[in-house]
C-alpha cells in the first residue's frame, strides 16, 4: 500500500492523518454548523487532497503528481469529513430541537412519538 501512496509512511501519518485529517474534521463540522448540504464536502475534500499532496511533496519528498496517492488521501479525507458532518448534524438536531427529535444512535435522530 505504501507504493500506492507515493510517500513515506511517516509522511502519510503526519500530513494526511493529522494535518489534513484535522482540517477535514473542521470542514465537516463547519459545514454542519452552517446547515450546508453534505454534497459540498466533496469539493472541499478534493481541495484538501491537493493541499495534502503538495505538503507530502514539499515535506517528505513524496510524488506531487500521483493519482493513486491523491485518490487514497482524498477518499480518507472524504470519509472523515462525512462522519464528522453527520455527527455534528445529529447533535445539533437533538440539542436545538429537543421537543421534536430524539437521538437514535450515533449518527441519527427521529421524531419523538407524541402521545
Amino acid at each position: 500500500m505504501i507504493a500506492w501512496l507515493d510517500t513515506s509512511p511517516t509522511g502519510f501519518i503526519v500530513v494526511t492523518v493529522f494535518l489534513a485529517g484535522g482540517a477535514s474534521c473542521l470542514t465537516g463540522q463547519a459545514l454542519a454548523a452552517t446547515w450546508r448540504p453534505a454534497r459540498q464536502i466533496v469539493l472541499y475534500a478534493a481541495i484538501l487532497g491537493l493541499a495534502d499532496r503538495f505538503l507530502n511533496f514539499a515535506l517528505f519528498e513524496g510524488a506531487l503528481l500521483s493519482l493513486s496517492g491523491y485518490l487514497i488521501d482524498t477518499a480518507l479525507l472524504l470519509v472523515v469529513a462525512f462522519v464528522i458532518d453527520r455527527l455534528t448534524l445529529a447533535r445539533k438536531m437533538v440539542s436545538r430541537y429537543p421537543w421534536l427529535y430524539e437521538r437514535t444512535g450515533l449518527f441519527g435522530w427521529r421524531e419523538k412519538v407524541r402521545a
